[in-house]
């Protein structure tokens, strides 16, 4: 078995007996696409909701994984190369957390956990990948595996390792 793993903006796929993760999920999202039949999976690592203000700015090359936008559509490309059907691929989301207690005033400015989640949700829905599982929101890191072979989602969650799987 091999852990694949999904940094701040990368995306990794995998086959079983692999397994795909994320570590240390604050308010990123972390966004499992599979096909269960063909046992081919991806795991982005967003970080945030759209490129378009970063799109250009310095000439630096924008890494896909770490926008919700570009991830989804990167993901969806790479499954099919690796030979996932289009027609049965699902997700798997988590993350999206609100790490800071905000001020009323400047909450929705600096929320970036909910919108993210919004933003992955918009992008999942624009491109027919429906959503069987999530965990997201709430104050709280997470670390999250998905086992291609089960195709289940294992979350640890913060400080107190409560564990679920969905």
């Amino acid at each position: 078995m091999t852990v694949l793993s999904a940094r701040i903006g990368d995306i990794v796929v995998g086959r079983p007996p692999d397994i795909l993760e994320a570590l240390a999920l604050g308010s990123g999202v972390a966004v499992f696409i599979y096909d269960e039949v063909s046992k081919v999976g991806t795991c982005a690592h967003i970080l945030l909701p759209t490129s378009a203000q970063f799109a250009n700015r310095d000439g630096n090359e924008i890494r896909p994984g770490k926008y919700a936008d570009l991830a989804i559509v990167e993901s969806i490309k790479l499954l099919i190369t690796k030979g996932a059907n289009r027609e049965q691929l699902k997700a798997k989301i988590t993350g999206g957390a609100q790490m800071f207690d905000f001020s009323s005033q400047v909450k929705s400015a600096l929320d970036v956990g909910s919108r993210n989640i919004v933003a992955v949700k918009e992008y999942l829905k624009l491109s027919n990948v429906p959503i069987v599982a999530e965990d997201v929101g709430s104050d709280y890191g997470r670390t999250v595996h998905f086992d291609l072979e089960k195709s289940m989602l294992t979350i640890k969650v913060g400080l107190r390792k409560t564990i679920r799987h969905i």
